[in-house]
Order: C-alpha cells, then structure tokens, then sequence
C-alpha cells in the first residue's frame, strides 16, 4: 500500500466505482461517496464508503470536515452526478435545484474544502464531464448547461493550481453504458462500438496516474467509434 488516500463521489456504481476499483489496484486507501453505501455489493479492505447526500450543502460540509487522516489525500475524483431531461416548463424546480447542486455545486464545495491539502501533497483533481456541456442537446438544457460549468471551472483551476504542482484533469466521456439512462427515454445502442464503458473511463484515469513523464493532461474527450444511440420501446 501507498499510503495515500482518495476520495471518489458517486463510488458505489458505474464510472466511480470502476475508477475506484483501478485506485485500489494502485494502491490507494478509497473512501467513497454516494447516498446509498447499502446498495453497493462490491467489497474491500481499503474501500470505504461514506453516506452522503451531494445535494445537502450541509451534508458535503460534514463530509469534509469528518474525512479521516485528511493529510494523506492525493486524489479527489468528482464524478457523481445525474440528469432529468425534459422542457424546461416540465422540470420541477427542486430536480433543477438538485441537479445544480449534485453536478456543480458539490464539486466546487468539495474542491474548496480539500485544495489545501492537495497543494501540500501535489495530489490529483479529477472531474467527469460530459460531452452533453459540449454540445447542444434536445431537452438537456439544465444539464448541459451544469456539465459546461464543471468544464470551464476545471479549465479555470487547472490554471490556477498547477503552479502549486497540483494536477486538475477534466475527462470528457461520450455515451457511456451506465445506469445513467435508467430515467431516461434514450439508451445506448447494442452494438459494441457505439458506446464506452465505465471500465474504460477508469483506465484513463489510472494512465494518467501511472504517467510520471512530467506532462499533464488537462483535458481529454472519450468517445466510442460510433454515435448511436435509441428511444426505449415501452409496453402499453
């Protein structure tokens, strides 16, 4: 073991709990966030999941200020964060507040809390994006325009952190095959080329991990071959 720490939101499935999975091959000691810690089957001895509410300012605050052996933190990845679709008059105005609370807020609040001891340690700051802050997308207004916020609050710390050797990495995947598209009316296609998996994304993260040339990457877009995607068939 290394005896570093990192700190993984939204660990208990998809994207973060594969990125969480490639850390504790590295040897780091996980603590991961998410609501509901019971629901998460995967188990071992250095990944610890932590129940919080992202969407409770009041919750990520606790969070920070409870975090165990704080100085040993090198690696913050913020990736939870979820999307209602729909015209704008149709989203109620409290899953627009919890969406602007899960997927910009509470990357900003955590990023704030932890940023001090990061510069000590020179650690790593990780956000996932979403090529849905990239591109005009139908009836994701709210949560393209979040995604595009956590974009350009990545680019802008990245510049302000990496003179204290603290190293800011935004990932932009494409479709993913996630549960993200649970609530959704779209899914990933079937064919295999039209979509990454969550085990991908993560294996960028351990490259850029591993990398120790001196070079930073700052910012990288996932996508797979194809673009694909299809309305699910409900039964009447």
């Amino acid at each position: 073991m290394n005896g570093k720490f990192a700190l993984v939101t939204g660990a208990s499935r998809g994207i973060g709990l594969s990125v969480s999975k490639v850390l504790l091959e590295l040897g780091y000691i996980v603590y991961g966030v998410c609501r509901n810690p019971n629901q998460c089957e995967f188990q071992n001895p250095s990944f610890h999941l932590i129940e919080c509410d992202l969407s409770n300012p009041k919750q990520i605050q606790k969070l920070i200020d409870s975090f165990p052996n704080q100085d040993k933190l090198h690696v913050i990845v913020n990736n939870a964060g979820f999307a209602k679709f729909g015209p704008i008059e149709e989203l109620s105005p409290e899953k627009m507040i919890d969406m602007v609370h899960v997927n910009l807020l509470a990357p900003m609040l955590i990023t704030n809390g932890f940023t001090r001891i990061l510069k000590q340690n020179e650690g790593h700051i990780f956000f996932i994006g979403s090529v849905s802050g990239n591109h005009l997308s139908p009836w994701g207004n709210v949560y393209g325009s979040l995604k595009a916020g956590l974009h350009h609050f990545s680019r802008l710390l990245f510049d302000e952190l990496r003179k204290y050797s603290v190293k800011v990495h935004l990932l932009i995947p494409d479709i993913t095959k996630t549960d993200f598209y649970k609530d959704l009316n779209i899914e990933p296609d079937t064919d295999i080329n039209s979509f990454l998996l969550p085990e991908q994304i993560a294996t960028v993260v351990k490259q850029i991990l591993m990398d120790q040339s001196g070079m930073i990457v700052p910012e990288i877009h996932v996508s797979p071959q194809l673009l694909k995607l299809k309305r699910k068939k409900y039964l009447k």
